[in-house]
């Protein structure tokens, strides 16, 4: 396969489609691996050679090797849209996906974090009057409050935040935009941390700046909330993303609609948002076993 042609659809999907950095990313690690395989196992076919046994016997290459189900799902669904591209663009008049079916894949339940041990590690925090101290508690803060991605609290601007509103705007997937409500007491810290910001950071459009003088990158994020939940709890995962969790189940279990929390996550679909439900089914079970005389 032509390495041309990859580069091509990534560029596409970066320009055209505005997808994210990290789908970008992962699409072009896996059609690289897809690409080596080919060159490998077939000499390289155009792609219009290539053959749904040739996709196929990839996919059962990483089977073999132990990749997860998950992860062969990402890449089957980077081929299709692989493929898709290249009859878009009249290099191919059909696809070798059509029969390809993805693995079955066990429904992996939200971890999230205990609205108790969520304010117990705000508080261990908030007394640090430091500059560093206090960027890492504002983070934390709007990760939380938020439920950002950690990609949308990277990028986030200065013009994106509209405290007379008391909301903000950030940037989803697909270069979606959708508006988030905020509280007045994170308001106030927002406002007056970008207003003692260093006159020298001033310029800089985006609201969180790294003590190197630029904005944050995924990894750092995510070493800074690793960091701090470490201190409060015993979940395997402490990423940023397990916040963003912990946001969608606490309002659930607060009674937010399910509707709200989906437009809040910015969730293209209810289906996506629906896992948090089992949250509000497990507190129910427990009342059940605490106050049911039969239970």
């Amino acid at each position: 396969m032509s390495i041309p042609s990859i580069i091509a659809f990534i560029q596409y999907l970066r320009y055209e489609r505005r997808y994210s950095p990290h789908t970008v990313t992962a699409y072009e690690l896996d059609l690289s691996q897809w690409s080596a395989f080919l060159a490998a196992a077939y000499d390289a076919p155009a792609p219009a050679a290539v053959t749904t046994p040739m996709v196929r016997s990839w996919l059962a290459e990483l089977k073999e090797e132990g990749i997860s189900s998950r992860s062969i799902n990402r890449k089957i669904s980077a081929l299709q849209s692989y493929f898709r591209y290249l009859m878009k663009i009249g290099e191919l008049a059909k696809t070798p996906m059509s029969t390809i079916l993805p693995p079955k894949v066990q429904k992996r339940l939200p971890s999230f974090v205990a609205e108790q041990d969520i304010q117990r590690m705000l508080v261990q925090l908030a007394g640090d009057k430091a500059w560093n101290g206090r960027t890492e508690y504002l983070i934390l803060c709007v990760l939380y409050a938020a439920g950002l991605r950690v990609s949308e609290l990277v990028n986030w601007r200065k013009d994106q935040f509209d405290p007379a509103n008391r909301q903000m705007r950030v940037t989803g997937k697909g270069n979606k935009e959708r508006i988030i409500p905020l509280s007045p007491a994170l308001i106030g810290m927002i406002q007056e941390y970008i207003k003692e910001r260093p006159i020298e950071w001033q310029a800089i459009p985006e609201v969180f700046i790294h003590p190197r003088g630029k904005k944050w990158s995924a990894r750092q994020i995510y070493d800074l909330v690793k960091k701090h939940l470490s201190r409060v709890t015993t979940l395997q995962r402490k990423s940023p993303h397990i916040l963003r969790h912990s946001f969608a189940t606490h309002l659930m279990n607060n009674g937010a609609e399910l509707m709200a929390v989906k437009e809040l996550l910015g969730h293209s679909s209810l289906a996506a948002t629906q896992v948090y439900t089992h949250n509000n089914i497990e507190q129910l079970k427990e009342v059940f076993r605490k106050t049911h005389p039969r239970a």
